[in-house]
């Protein structure tokens, strides 16, 4: 998987990839290891609502796609004679390729592979936003409370301009995604951005 955002992240072009990424279970595994960095199979049960031996059923499929790979040695803390994985970026964009996979698949086909995985992060993403809210929001001091939350705003934008503006804000937030864990602040807490670009569908 080749990284081409500055946050590390990697597109996904494979039909049969994104609906890989269609199943809730599958999706939270690699979820959980970009957020979390490296873990196996039993660490990583609890957190995606499988068994062991069904979550690395789900790792191994994940990993005949590129998505997940073994971690190395160095990376991973605690006993290393179970298996450690992690994810093979830090995080992953969902893109309508040319390559081959695509053409093994009508057009119709292609779009329903890239929907099925898009929807189903939609649907994580609301989950989180309504937990955090019922969870999170109301234990925040006012401090972080007066910073955290839901913003909406509508822009005039062309197709080329709202490229540049997506990189924009992928090359501001880059620094503090990729520093090291040594370089960051005593009192940083980890902070979930979501993003959302919805386009009209008239033209103005």
């Amino acid at each position: 998987m080749s990284l081409t955002s500055p946050l590390g992240d990697g597109p996904i072009t494979d039909p049969q990839a994104m609906r890989a990424l269609a199943h809730p279970v599958r999706l939270a595994v690699l979820s959980y290891l970009q957020r979390h960095g490296p873990a196996t199979a039993t660490h990583l049960a609890p957190h995606v609502g499988a068994t062991p031996s069904v979550t690395s059923w789900h790792l191994r499929h994940l990993a005949s796609f590129g998505l997940v790979l073994d971690a190395d040695p160095s990376e991973v803390p605690g006993d290393r004679r179970q298996r450690w994985w992690k994810a093979a970026a830090r995080g992953s964009s969902l893109e309508a390729g040319e390559d081959a996979a695509l053409a093994t698949l009508g057009d119709a086909d292609a779009e329903a592979a890239g929907r099925a995985p898009a929807d189903q992060l939609i649907e994580t993403a609301r989950q989180e936003v309504d937990r955090w809210i019922v969870e999170t929001g109301p234990e925040l001091d006012d401090a972080w409370r007066r910073l955290a939350g839901i913003s909406s705003t509508t822009i005039m934008l062309t197709a080329v301009e709202l490229e540049g503006l997506a990189h924009g804000i992928d090359e501001l937030l880059a620094p503090y995604a990729n520093r090291l864990a040594s370089e960051v602040p005593a009192d940083a807490r980890r902070v979930r951005v979501l993003r959302h670009y919805l386009l009209d569908a008239t033209q103005r």
